[in-house]
């Protein structure tokens, strides 16, 4: 069976269990994607980020996932994630992949059936798509995680194509 589907389209209006945030340490909305699920989520969302133990401000490292009530999003959860910075994060790629695994391994902690990514780090952090798309998908068609089917949400023609090679073409 195919688990792994990619889509054209707002991450926001997605019908799964989880949706996952592209979120910064903060995890109190930003821009991009971000903001865009806080802005779907309404006030219920922040409120719920807002009660995630913090450390110096920090409520999710680099490479770590948080997961909240998903506010008036479809979804039951929101999972926070946080990408790196590429060309500034040291060893990008072991946390974009701890981003994935980390997102995944909460879904199926929390008896999630379905999930929603979006292009974690591929916007204002600079990240190549290609090796995302190809670092994403990896993680995604582990075994672990076979029981839960996986959506990608994206919103351009090329990010589609980019993660619809990296699925045809491991």
């Amino acid at each position: 069976m195919d688990t792994i589907k990619i889509v054209q389209g707002d991450i926001t209006q997605a019908s799964v269990d989880v949706v996952v945030n592209a979120a910064n340490s903060r995890m109190l909305g930003g821009g991009g994607v971000d903001g865009a699920i806080h802005r779907a989520a309404g006030p219920k969302l922040l409120e719920a980020c807002k009660n995630v133990k913090q450390e110096n401000g920090i409520r999710c490292p680099t490479g770590e996932a948080r997961l909240t009530e998903a506010g008036n999003l479809k979804a039951k959860y929101v999972i926070h994630t946080v990408g790196p910075r590429y060309g500034m994060d040291k060893k990008p790629e072991k946390l974009l992949t701890s981003a994935y695994q980390n997102s995944l391994d909460l879904a199926v902690s929390h008896g999630c059936e379905s999930i929603a990514f979006p292009a974690i780090s591929c916007g204002v952090y600079d990240y190549p798509p290609q090796e995302a798309a190809r670092i994403s998908v990896s993680v995604c068609k582990r075994p672990e995680y076979s029981s839960l089917m996986k959506y990608f949400y994206l919103f351009s023609d090329e990010m589609t194509a980019i993660w619809t090679a990296a699925l045809d073409h491991p």
